[in-house]
């Protein structure tokens, strides 16, 4: 009996996790990614698995999905992850309306808690103390350092499932069964393009038909922090609780928003929420900001930078603040209101893109839930 073959475009998230959902359906999957190894979206991000920001329901079960198989793959491969949970601290009566109805409309379905201030403290010794009113405890978000485990989970489904990876290849054209990179061709059953916001490289036209934009978001590095000293859970500020589709289901969100309208008026005009994680090595993740267009300013803007720091110290007391490095990333995101683009371009080739930030979070849960259900 012949074998199934399929070809994956980009081998970021969204492609390993693709190929991920074929191979262990019993397909031969090669992966094509134009640089020598995943460079994007995929490494510049806080290594977040983040449950907690997707709405109850079937994202949030997709979220949960994801965490699953990303914790397998991590047993398996020996990756460094962290399932350290998340803080979102309230230093406002308004705030903490917000994490209690969150925790009254979610606790049956997510493990989530509201903390008075000593029992926050007790979570994370990073927290900054003063006036501070509680916190919203959730248990299931996990940390990886994505740098380091986008390549592994590579070298995992390499090994394990036997995926062929043409690094440096960078794929020019795709008429099924053929993808070609210059006057080299290569063949297969179904083709897959996960190349992010590269895919408006192979499909000019259809980019521009979609509703469809590109984000650039800021972010830093912290030096790893002294006498092996964590923080804990991953910890937010009230920002983020505006930012995430998953706390529109407090009713009194919309006087939070009203009031940061007011209040952090720069930060809303730049899509700016802060949130810190530590890797292992216990460097400090902190971002990130969100600027929408379809071209973008290639060089990074120090206010932003001075933004997210600000409000960082509002809610986050560390030992060392040196400043490691800075970056920015850019991912394609849909502005229709959908969750993510998956579209048959022509019979034998479909695109799988449009996930927004939220690839860490949603990847192998969507690409396991889109190839079980063909």
């Amino acid at each position: 009996m012949k074998q199934n073959s399929a070809i994956v475009i980009g081998a970021g998230i969204v492609g390993l996790a693709t190929a991920r959902a074929l191979a262990i359906r019993g397909y031969k999957v090669t992966i094509f990614e134009r640089n020598e190894q995943a460079v994007g979206a995929s490494i510049r991000n806080f290594g977040m698995i983040w449950p907690i920001g997707q709405a109850t329901g079937p994202l949030f079960e997709r979220a949960m999905l994801s965490r699953s198989i990303w914790k397998e793959i991590c047993t398996e491969a020996n990756i460094w992850h962290n399932e350290v949970g998340s803080l979102h601290l309230a230093y406002h009566d308004d705030e903490l309306q917000v994490i209690q109805e969150y925790v009254e409309a979610n606790h049956s379905y997510r493990e989530c808690s509201l903390l008075d201030p000593r029992e926050a403290i007790l979570k994370s010794p990073a927290i900054n103390t003063v006036g501070l009113k509680g916190a919203l405890w959730s248990a299931e978000e996990m940390i990886v350092e994505s740098r380091v485990a986008v390549g592994q989970v590579a070298k995992y489904l390499a090994e394990k499932y036997d995926v062929e990876f043409h690094w440096n290849t960078a794929i020019s054209n795709i008429s099924h069964p053929k993808v070609l990179s210059g006057d080299r061709v290569w063949e297969a059953d179904e083709i897959f393009v996960c190349s992010g916001a590269d895919f408006e490289t192979l499909y000019p036209e259809l980019f521009l038909s979609l509703d469809i934009t590109k984000c650039k978001l800021q972010m830093m590095r912290l030096v790893t922090q002294p006498d092996e000293w964590r923080i804990g859970p991953s910890l937010c500020g009230g920002l983020s609780m505006i930012h995430y589709p998953g706390f529109q289901a407090a009713a009194s969100l919309p006087a939070l928003r009203k009031r940061y309208e007011e209040q952090y008026a720069i930060y809303l005009k730049w899509g700016i929420h802060v949130m810190v994680s530590q890797n292992g090595s216990g460097e400090l993740t902190i971002g990130d900001s969100h600027e929408y267009g379809l071209v973008h300013d290639p060089f990074d803007k120090e206010f932003i930078n001075k933004l997210i720091i600000d409000y960082l110290h509002t809610f986050a007391n560390f030992k060392d603040w040196k400043l490691l490095q800075s970056w920015h990333g850019i991912y394609p995101k849909m502005m229709n209101g959908e969750t993510e683009l998956i579209k048959e371009v022509e019979p034998g080739v479909t695109v799988i893109n449009g996930i927004g930030g939220n690839g860490m979070t949603l990847s192998f849960g969507l690409c396991e839930q889109f190839i079980a259900s063909r």
